[in-house]
């Protein structure tokens, strides 16, 4: 479902509440979503009492620092500059352990023309999580991480190092990224050649996944996988969802192939998330829907991701494949398809 007003954000955050309500052990994630659908409804404040919610909370939340990092960029939104700031210059004296939180906090500086403090931000924050850039894999917000700090040191017209070398040999789009990060591209806008204002288009087109990756941080967009005893047990039960699950093996194929299409679309933030038929079952009780029903799938995927229960895809080549068959991702469904 497309979220296109106001409205529409304000009514999906008020479902993430009361989803909240209903399980309170992934209380932190259905807020944190909530509260960012209410920035989009420009209801800044009520987002900022959300983080505050969590931040007070009896027990400890699992991410403070990427809290803190999100109510800082929301305060400063609206009006808070003091406030954002003192939160940010807490975060910058701590170590930084959450890609996430620090990505936040840099890209904040930047959107408000602070160029040489986000670069440093940035670095700070790429010293310690990837020391040694070009000889490992790095996590997947690391990748965001040092694709942003790129576009601030392109803007500041400095010389590539490691990670900027790192971040161009990791980046998968069809625009290269100095092209894409160049600060001169605007120049181009006003063209009247038609030939440059479709490499325009290009280059904005692909600039749209970075954005979409920072708006849908840190909510994947999921796919459902059924280990194969709960896949048995909910076509038993559900003859009616037999058709969307013929075999187990097909199930595992298509579940790899709708990934990697999503993904050749420029979809980023991508995770799968593990089916049960007694979740499912609890899930099609709360919305009133029976469980035969094929449309509920996705919506339980959905929730199920909002929840904080998605697995990263794709996994390297060397983990464990996410099917659950022992063996590398890279000898099991990693491998290319002709």
């Amino acid at each position: 479902m497309r979220l296109d007003t106001p409205a529409d954000h304000t009514n999906e955050a008020e479902r993430l509440l009361r989803t909240a309500s209903q399980y309170p052990g992934d209380r932190e994630p259905l807020l944190l979503r909530a509260a960012a659908h209410l920035e989009l409804a420009g209801d800044r404040e009520r987002a900022t009492t959300l983080y505050d919610t969590l931040l007070s909370a009896p027990h400890t939340p699992e991410n403070p620092a990427l809290i803190r990092a999100l109510k800082a960029a929301n305060l400063w939104e609206y009006g808070h500059e003091a406030e954002a700031r003192a939160i940010i210059e807490g975060l910058r004296a701590l170590p930084p352990t959450d890609a996430a939180a620090w990505e936040i906090i840099a890209e904040t500086l930047e959107s408000h023309d602070e160029l040489e403090a986000s670069e440093d931000t940035f670095t700070t924050a790429a010293r310690a999580l990837a020391p040694h850039p070009l000889d490992e894999e790095l996590s997947h917000p690391t990748q965001s991480l040092l694709t942003s700090r790129h576009r601030v040191r392109r803007m500041l017209a400095l010389p590539h190092d490691d990670w900027d070398v790192q971040a161009d040999r990791l980046h998968t789009g069809t625009v290269p990224l100095d092209d894409l990060h160049d600060p001169k591209r605007t120049w181009a806008l006003g063209s009247s050649d038609p030939a440059e204002l479709q490499a325009e288009i290009t280059r904005l087109r692909s600039e749209l996944g970075t954005y979409r990756t920072a708006l849908s941080r840190p909510f994947p967009v999921a796919v459902l996988h059924w280990p194969a005893k709960e896949l048995r047990e909910l076509v038993s039960s559900y003859p009616e969802l037999e058709s969307e699950y013929p075999t187990y093996e097909a199930h595992l194929t298509d579940l790899e192939a709708s990934l990697r299409e999503l993904a050749a679309a420029g979809t980023p933030n991508l995770g799968i998330v593990q089916g049960t038929v007694p979740s499912y079952e609890a899930f099609a009780a709360s919305e009133a829907t029976p469980p035969a029903n094929p449309a509920l799938l996705p919506q339980y995927a959905t929730t199920l991701a909002a929840r904080g229960r998605a697995t990263p895809w794709p996994p390297s080549r060397t983990s464990p494949c996410w099917c659950g068959s022992g063996t590398t991702y890279g000898e099991c469904h990693g491998k290319q398809q002709p």
